[in-house]
């Protein structure tokens, strides 16, 4: 693990859809230490769903495999690994045009990429082709100021 961090967590699970809603949910619990906004909980979970769906669907297409994510908080912010050991992305700039999509036959909107980018404050897509794919995504959390209560 890179870097110095205050809390760190490692999960891995199969490339299954249902394990989509599995993923988003364990890293909104740890994310919810840094004591998020109901807003800024619902741009992580929604960055997450779409970053593991990407592996699901892209990196293994039928076949098995194996999902990575690693969590890393630091002061305020937390930082959220999402990997797979697919087939990777030909092409990342033309991948993160929205509308684009590599499965046209099925009902998706290719927005992913775009969605992972208005959600989140940082987010980076690695790949190499045969070996997969790593979208790295950082979500400061802002501290709003508590307002004093001032009943006589």
């Amino acid at each position: 693990m890179k870097g110095i961090y205050e809390n760190y967590m490692k999960l891995e699970f199969a490339s299954k859809s249902n394990n989509e809603a599995f993923a988003r949910i364990a890293v909104a619990a740890f994310a919810s230490q840094l004591d998020p906004s109901i807003e800024e909980l619902a741009d992580i979970k929604t960055a997450v769903s779409e970053a593991v769906t990407n592996c699901i669907i892209h990196g293994y297409e039928e076949k098995d495999g194996i999902v990575k994510i690693e969590c890393m908080i630091l002061a305020n912010t937390i930082s959220i690994e999402i990997s797979d050991t697919g087939k990777g992305i030909e092409d990342i700039e033309t991948a993160k045009e929205p509308l684009y999509t590599s499965k046209p036959d099925l009902e998706r909107s290719g927005m992913g990429f775009t969605i992972m980018e208005s959600f989140m404050d940082e987010m980076k897509v690695e790949s190499v082709l045969g070996l997969g794919t790593k979208v790295t995504m950082k979500k400061m959390i802002k501290k709003e100021a508590k307002e004093e209560s001032t009943y006589v």
